[in-house]
Formats: C-alpha cells, structure tokens, sequence
C-alpha cells in the first residue's frame, strides 16, 4: 500500500515526464481514494476497461492513453461523462503516461517490444521532432522480409502489414511503437533495412517504394502493450501492490 501522492511523485520522476512535450497530460488526470493497494493496467482508458477495475475493486487505473488529449472538446457530456462518472463515483484514481512510457529504457514501449520481438537495441535514432522516440537496433540473424512479417505476428498476436521496400533481406530495423509513420521517410534516409511502427497512412507505401526501405504496421494496441505491464509490475514490486492487466481486444 502507498499514499496516492507518494505514487504519483514516484512515477513522474521516474517516467521523466517534464522532458517531454506531448499531446495530453502525463501523470494524475483523475484523483481517487488517497491510498492505493489495488491497481488495474490497460492500454487505454475505456468504459470496458474502468468496469473491469470497478469488478476488481480496483484503487488505481493505470494506462497509456488517458483523457483531455490536444484539440479535444473540454466538454463532459457523453462517452466522457460516463468514463468520469464512473471513476469519480467509486473514487477510483486514472494515471496516464504517454511519450514518457514510449521513451524509459526499461519499461517503455519501444524497449520492450524490442525484447519481444528479439531485437538488440543500439541506442535513439537521430530523428527530427521526434524526441528520442524513434530506436534502431540489429536481428541476431537475417531475415527475409516475409519471415520478418510472421515473426512479428507470431510475437504480436496480429499479423502486420507489410509494404515491401527493394531488400530480399532485414537485419538493421528501426521502430517506434504506436502512431510513429510519419517519420518513416526520415528514418528511411538513415539507411535501415525496415521500419516497424503501430499505424500506417497513405503516403507510407509510395515511401517505402522510392526508399527502398520496408514498412511494417503492426498496429497500434499491440506495440503498445507492454510498456504498462512493466510500469504496474514495477510499482507493484516498490510498493507492494495488487495488480492485474486487463486486454481490451482492439484490432487497431
């Protein structure tokens, strides 16, 4: 058990959240019961996800993607409204880290989807407005591009989609978990093989085409799962906490 606020200045130190500039808030977005011995992780905040932590009796919701995001309505009408109350009503507490948990170089996202999918990490890759997010690293061994593809879907639970650069083989990769495709013709210039992100949007195959370099999107969820479930078995093991993840099935 600790003290909600003792929690909250653990994680923000850790996580080194004013290091980043980001699109919502990091950290306590919604303030529940003043101590916590429970929590419930998920990828993002859902009702599915808080009437799971609700079931659980849950003291804390932990996630990656929370509320009161950039350019969205402030107004609590709706799906918000509902998503509130419910956390508000059972005093229930939401901490959400974004960026912060893409980037920490032992619980976030990218690193550990490195370890998923056996990548060994070499370091940040010098990428503009990217705020360290974008890794690269090297395949202990080649691969084809199509074993590279069933590998990822094996690790992942998903297939990815894969738009074919000109290499028969992958060995140098970059990767950024998440909604990270907008960085592929910079990272393509830096002469990796492939790029693995979350998302995919139009212009990426015509990138990949003229680049040569081969694009994976293996989806948003399943790159970003992982980051949390380290980040709650950590503060579990500090603070000596329950926790349990809870997979809301997302296909995105």
């Amino acid at each position: 058990m600790v003290t909600l606020d003792a929690l909250v200045e653990y994680v923000d130190g850790l996580l080194d959240v004013s290091r980043f500039q980001d699109y919502a808030p990091n950290g306590l977005q919604v303030e529940g019961r003043r101590r916590v011995r429970r929590l419930v992780a998920g990828v993002s905040v859902c009702q599915a996800l808080l009437e799971a932590a609700r079931e659980r009796q849950a003291d804390m919701v932990l996630v990656h993607h929370g509320f009161f995001w950039k350019n969205e309505s402030p107004r609590v009408v709706g799906i918000k409204r509902r998503r509130l109350a419910l956390l508000l009503g059972e005093e229930i507490s939401l901490l959400a880290y974004h960026l912060p948990l893409d980037a920490h170089p032992a619980l976030g996202n990218n690193v550990r989807l490195a370890q998923r999918l056996g990548i060994e990490v070499l370091g940040e890759l010098d990428v503009p407005q990217a705020q360290g997010l974008v890794w690269h690293g090297r395949l202990a061994t080649s691969q084809t591009p199509g074993d590279f593809a069933a590998h990822v879907g094996r690790c992942l639970g998903r297939p990815p989609l894969h738009l074919p650069g000109e290499g028969s083989e992958i060995r140098d990769i970059a990767w950024c978990s998440g909604a990270a495709q907008g960085y592929f013709e910079a990272v393509a210039a830096r002469g990796v093989d492939a790029y693995l992100t979350g998302e995919v949007s139009e212009p990426v195959a015509h990138i990949a085409r003229e680049s040569g370099v081969h694009f994976f999107g293996a989806g948003h969820h399943a790159t970003e799962r992982y980051g949390v479930q380290a980040l709650a078995a950590h503060l579990s093991e500090k603070f000596s906490l329950d926790w349990e993840y809870v997979e809301i099935e997302n296909p995105v």
